[in-house]
Protein backbone atom coordinates (compact mmCIF):
# COMPACT_ATOMS: atom_id res chain seq x y z
CA UNK A 1 0.00 0.00 0.00
CA UNK A 2 1.21 3.58 -0.38
CA UNK A 3 2.40 5.88 2.20
CA UNK A 4 -0.39 8.25 3.27
CA UNK A 5 1.80 11.13 2.57
CA UNK A 6 2.07 10.25 -0.80
CA UNK A 7 -1.37 10.18 -1.49
CA UNK A 8 -2.25 13.43 0.49
CA UNK A 9 -0.16 15.32 -1.75
CA UNK A 10 -0.93 13.59 -5.14
CA UNK A 11 -4.48 14.86 -3.71
CA UNK A 12 -3.35 18.05 -2.96
CA UNK A 13 -1.25 18.47 -6.42
CA UNK A 14 -4.75 17.76 -8.34
CA UNK A 15 -6.90 19.73 -6.33
CA UNK A 16 -4.69 22.50 -7.50
CA UNK A 17 -4.61 21.73 -11.24
CA UNK A 18 -8.70 21.56 -10.92
CA UNK A 19 -8.96 24.94 -8.87
CA UNK A 20 -6.89 26.16 -11.37
CA UNK A 21 -8.63 25.45 -14.68
CA UNK A 22 -12.11 25.51 -13.20
CA UNK A 23 -11.41 29.62 -11.90
CA UNK A 24 -10.14 30.38 -15.33
CA UNK A 25 -12.67 28.46 -17.45
CA UNK A 26 -15.38 30.76 -15.66
CA UNK A 27 -17.48 33.32 -17.83
CA UNK A 28 -17.19 36.91 -16.62
CA UNK A 29 -20.79 37.15 -15.50
CA UNK A 30 -20.02 34.16 -13.56
CA UNK A 31 -17.26 36.31 -10.95
CA UNK A 32 -19.29 37.36 -8.26
CA UNK A 33 -21.50 34.25 -7.45
CA UNK A 34 -17.74 32.60 -7.33
CA UNK A 35 -16.48 35.25 -5.26
CA UNK A 36 -19.77 34.18 -2.75
CA UNK A 37 -18.87 30.93 -2.77
CA UNK A 38 -15.69 32.00 -1.84
CA UNK A 39 -15.97 33.80 0.75
CA UNK A 40 -18.36 30.97 2.19
CA UNK A 41 -15.38 28.45 1.86
CA UNK A 42 -13.43 30.85 3.82
CA UNK A 43 -15.43 31.25 6.63
CA UNK A 44 -15.66 27.30 7.32
CA UNK A 45 -11.76 27.77 7.08
CA UNK A 46 -11.98 30.64 9.80
CA UNK A 47 -14.46 28.42 11.80
CA UNK A 48 -11.96 25.71 11.64
CA UNK A 49 -8.56 27.58 12.48
CA UNK A 50 -10.65 29.19 15.74
CA UNK A 51 -11.08 25.88 16.67
CA UNK A 52 -7.47 25.08 16.23
CA UNK A 53 -6.87 27.57 18.43
CA UNK A 54 -8.91 26.66 20.97
CA UNK A 55 -6.67 23.53 21.35
CA UNK A 56 -4.83 23.46 24.79
CA UNK A 57 -0.91 23.15 24.31
CA UNK A 58 0.81 19.90 25.62
CA UNK A 59 2.24 20.05 29.00
CA UNK A 60 5.28 19.16 27.70
CA UNK A 61 5.16 22.10 24.60
CA UNK A 62 7.25 24.70 26.15
CA UNK A 63 6.99 27.61 28.25
CA UNK A 64 3.51 28.62 29.74
CA UNK A 65 2.06 30.96 27.09
CA UNK A 66 3.77 29.87 23.82
CA UNK A 67 1.40 28.22 21.04
CA UNK A 68 1.86 24.45 19.97
CA UNK A 69 1.44 23.60 16.17
CA UNK A 70 -1.58 23.74 15.79
CA UNK A 71 -2.27 26.58 17.38
CA UNK A 72 0.33 28.50 14.75
CA UNK A 73 -1.44 26.71 12.09
CA UNK A 74 -4.69 28.49 13.05
CA UNK A 75 -3.70 32.09 13.82
CA UNK A 76 -2.22 31.75 9.85
CA UNK A 77 -5.00 30.06 8.46
CA UNK A 78 -7.09 32.68 10.12
CA UNK A 79 -4.98 35.80 8.75
CA UNK A 80 -5.12 34.27 4.69
CA UNK A 81 -8.91 33.38 5.16
CA UNK A 82 -9.52 36.55 6.51
CA UNK A 83 -7.78 38.46 3.63
CA UNK A 84 -9.10 36.15 1.42
CA UNK A 85 -12.96 37.47 2.40
CA UNK A 86 -12.26 41.08 2.95
CA UNK A 87 -10.90 40.87 -0.58
CA UNK A 88 -13.48 39.08 -1.80
CA UNK A 89 -16.24 41.47 -0.66
CA UNK A 90 -14.03 44.26 -2.38
CA UNK A 91 -14.03 42.60 -5.55
CA UNK A 92 -17.72 41.87 -5.40
CA UNK A 93 -18.11 45.45 -4.26
CA UNK A 94 -16.18 46.82 -7.38
CA UNK A 95 -18.08 44.27 -9.91
CA UNK A 96 -21.66 45.03 -8.98
CA UNK A 97 -20.96 48.88 -9.55
CA UNK A 98 -19.81 47.65 -13.04
CA UNK A 99 -23.39 46.77 -13.36
CA UNK A 100 -25.30 50.61 -11.85
CA UNK A 101 -26.73 52.72 -14.03
CA UNK A 102 -24.84 56.02 -14.51
CA UNK A 103 -26.84 58.81 -13.07
CA UNK A 104 -27.42 61.29 -16.16
CA UNK A 105 -25.52 64.53 -15.83
CA UNK A 106 -27.73 67.42 -15.14
CA UNK A 107 -27.49 70.65 -18.23
CA UNK A 108 -25.89 73.34 -16.91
Amino acid sequence: MADPTIINITIFVLAVFVGYYVVWSVTPALHTPLMSVTNAISGIIVVGALIALGIAPDEDMGAAGSLSTAQWLGVVATGLAAVNIFGGFIVTQRMLGMFRRKEPRGRS
